[in-house]
């Protein structure tokens, strides 16, 4: 039997997202966008209900193409708003498309949004040695840190807590329990 993080759930969708993503380094544009985006539309809701959604939100938002999400227009909004598939948060999705505009921006001047956000963690996982949920914070220094420099550069729904709870599942921050399986078997 696999020992997991305590907040695994039994759900299939919660399994398989915990040993197959959640922590796994992302040096990937696209992939980094998807985490962002959804990570801003959970602000609030439990992580279940975006990953019981995430192929509505795939389908809704183009893939995740950043590129042709920072083009959306009017009637794109209302085609979203309109979306019983995905969250129909009106500040959520203006704040996505926004995203969208300024991740790119972040891109011209760091060569991609990987290098500058690695940048923050001298491109090395931190490895953190957490025996217990409660032990793992909601934020850090780090997340503060990260989030005010995104919101100066023109990022919404980023609060710390949104941008911490981004970096454990993009595996800058190894938060695995010491006692899952995932905690050594995690890339750096």
């Amino acid at each position: 039997m696999k020992h997991r993080c305590a907040w695994v759930s039994d759900k299939e969708i919660y399994i398989k997202y915990h040993d197959e993503e959640w922590g796994v380094p992302v040096r990937d544009d696209k992939k980094m966008f998807e985490f962002l985006l959804l990570e801003t539309f959970q602000a609030g809701l439990s992580w279940i209900t975006i990953l019981n959604k995430r192929e509505n939100f795939r389908e809704a938002f183009d893939q995740f193409d950043y590129k042709k999400i920072a083009l959306y227009n009017e009637n794109k909004f209302e085609e979203l708003i309109s979306n019983p598939g995905i969250i129909r948060n009106k500040a959520k999705i203006s704040s996505a498309i926004n995203n969208a505009q300024q991740y790119q921006f972040v891109q011209k001047e760091f060569g991609s949004f990987c290098n500058y956000l690695w940048s923050f963690v001298n491109d090395e996982v931190i490895q953190n040695n957490f025996s217990l949920n409660s032990d793992i914070p909601a934020s850090t220094e780090l997340s503060d840190r990260i989030s005010k420099d995104l919101k100066k550069r023109g990022f919404k729904f980023i609060g710390s807590t949104t941008i911490y709870a981004h970096l454990q599942a993009t595996g800058l921050v190894n938060d695995h329990l010491t006692t899952c399986f995932r905690y050594h078997t995690c890339p750096k």
